[in-house]
């Protein structure tokens, strides 16, 4: 018996031992004591503004024996980690509004504690433009800009301004990200904003499939060691809250509708397509169909990414309309080709839209010279004179990607059109004829540039149009260009799709139509003649159809 328990003992002590080293191993376990947590307030002045300036800005700062690090979770959707206690915090919630902020506190082991306080701070930041053409008022879906150059790049987050703010080293090719597996997930992306009373919010339709940058794999488990395309859920409904930027540099490359210097954060890790470990992104530029974006990449301050997208989902023609069938280069001097150009002469009225001009054949209104055909709109005394040329009945055709490339005309008054008409329109009345206008410009408006069809139903200032804000238009050649098939017509500036329509049997885009070229005076679209207008050109240097 005496062996026994002298075993047992034995056993025990071996036991105690063992236990003992395992909890050495683990070091020593301090819960977080004396845990205080502040908020100051800044631009607070308790006599005229005791909730701050209206910045919305609250410096934390959390404070507790033992603690390793520190969690803010804001009230507001968002949270962030910081591991010495100091935290700034900008709340872009419009008004005045009362936050719960729970602040956590983490010892060695993993213990923590937790401490809660409330602030109550102004913000008057609003940019309501900018929820309107997110939104629309409501809802409306975003898609990247897959056709457009540029759509995807990276830059210098650092140098002067005419470094900083553009993709000067990465800009990705028109759909370069369909080409490999992959990365083929980007491009089925939806952007969808909303407005819910007062909030904006957004959510990331992507199927499941989130395109990585490398130095962010990890975080979907994955190894890849280059961009890649991983099973990763978005997560759901994101608030996304709208403040003023602090960039340096305020200025667009892009020359879109406006540039701003607003910054949307989005909650719980929200990001737009592209995972790079951020979720604020500054809108450099936006539309009601096109914004561009800028964000600071996640751990690398010196980084800085392009996304631009739009509200017109692009699509790759299954079409090949590569076969060159029909074009005019216009490099031999003297009258246009008559092989494949006739005229439309006289006012006729006005030509449906109350215009001034009168159109001619003669060379001071139309002519070939220097490698471009160029028409020419002129002043003569109280009237004015100009061409409208047309391949009705020398080339008509049915489907196709048509290219002009032109340089258009100045001034207020001036209307210059490149465009098609239904080749029936004699025995089927405009509009049911149908016509399609690649180019329309206003000199009244420069450098918008619409896209429209007309139809039964779509006439005059009802047409299904669209337009795009483009630059130098009247001293810059700019290509115009539209692919007409069966399922869609779409629209382009420079390879930039603006606008799209939806073709079928019930439209009369399904059988022959005729090119045309004009530069028209004042009219209905034209508008307002400027007095001291004299004469001014649109030059065209090709025009080529493609089957």
């Amino acid at each position: 018996m005496k062996k026994i328990l002298n075993i047992v003992s034995l056993i025990t002590l071996f036991f105690m031992a063992s236990c003992q080293e395992d909890i050495n191993t683990f070091g020593d376990i301090d819960t977080p004591s004396n845990f205080v947590v502040t908020a100051q307030i800044l631009g607070q002045n308790n006599t005229t503004d005791p909730n701050g300036d209206g910045s919305g800005k609250v410096l934390f700062t959390a404070k507790a024996n033992n603690a390793i690090s520190y969690r803010y979770i804001f009230g507001d959707g968002s949270s962030d980690n910081s591991p010495s206690g100091i935290y700034e915090k900008r709340y872009n919630l419009t008004g005045l509004n009362t936050f719960t902020v729970t602040v956590i506190a983490t010892g060695k082991g993993g213990v923590s504690s937790t401490k809660t306080i409330q602030v109550t701070v102004l913000s008057i930041f609003e940019d309501p433009q900018a929820v309107q053409f997110l939104t629309n008022g409501s809802q409306k879906t975003w898609y990247w800009s897959a056709s457009e150059a540029g759509h995807l790049g990276v830059g210098p987050n650092s140098g002067d301004n005419t470094q900083n703010y553009y993709a000067h080293w990465y800009q990705a090719a028109p759909w370069e990200k369909a080409a490999s597996p992959d990365s083929a997930c980007l491009y089925g992306n939806e952007l969808i904003f909303s407005k819910v009373g007062n909030q904006l919010k957004f959510q990331l339709n992507n199927q499941g499939q989130t395109f990585f940058n490398k130095d962010f794999q990890s975080v979907a488990g994955g190894t890849a060691g280059y961009d890649f395309c991983y099973n990763y859920n978005a997560g759901g409904l994101k608030n996304v809250n709208l403040g003023p930027s602090e960039s340096v540099v305020m200025a667009s490359p892009d020359h879109a509708t406006r540039t701003t210097g607003t910054m949307m954060n989005f909650s719980d890790n929200g990001f737009m397509g592209y995972y790079i470990g951020q979720s604020s992104y500054e809108i450099l530029s936006i539309s009601a169909t096109r914004m561009t974006v800028r964000a600071v990449m996640g751990g690398n301050p010196a980084l800085a990414w392009y996304h631009t997208f739009t509200t017109i989902q692009p699509t790759q023609d299954a079409t090949d309309y590569s076969n060159l069938v029909f074009f005019d280069e216009f490099n031999l001097d003297g009258a246009p080709d008559s092989s494949k150009w006739s005229y439309d002469l006289g006012n006729n009225n006005g030509w449906g839209n109350g215009e001034l001009q009168s159109y001619t054949n003669s060379p001071s209104n139309v002519i070939v010279q220097g490698g471009n055909l160029v028409i020419t709109a002129k002043k003569t005394g109280s009237s004015y004179t100009s061409a409208r040329l047309k391949s009705e009945n020398k080339y008509e055709f049915k489907y196709g990607k048509v290219e002009f490339r032109a340089k258009l005309p100045a001034g207020a008054g001036t209307w210059p059109a490149l465009w098609m008409l239904g080749q029936n329109y004699a025995t089927n009345t405009w509009p049911a004829c149908g016509e399609i206008d690649i180019m329309e410009h206003k000199g009244n408006q420069p450098n918008i540039i619409l896209g429209s069809v007309h139809y039964t139903g779509r006439s005059g200032g009802n047409s299904v149009t669209s337009q795009i804000l483009s630059s130098n238009v009247s001293s810059e050649f700019r290509k115009y260009k539209v692919i007409w098939s069966p399922q869609s017509i779409r629209f382009y500036v420079d390879n930039v799709l603006f606008h799209s329509v939806i073709n079928s049997n019930s439209l009369p885009f399904n059988s022959d139509f005729f090119l045309i070229m004009n530069v028209a005076m004042g009219g209905t679209f034209g508008g307002t003649v400027d007095p001291a207008f004299s004469q001014s050109s649109m030059e065209v240097d090709y025009v080529r159809v493609y089957q």
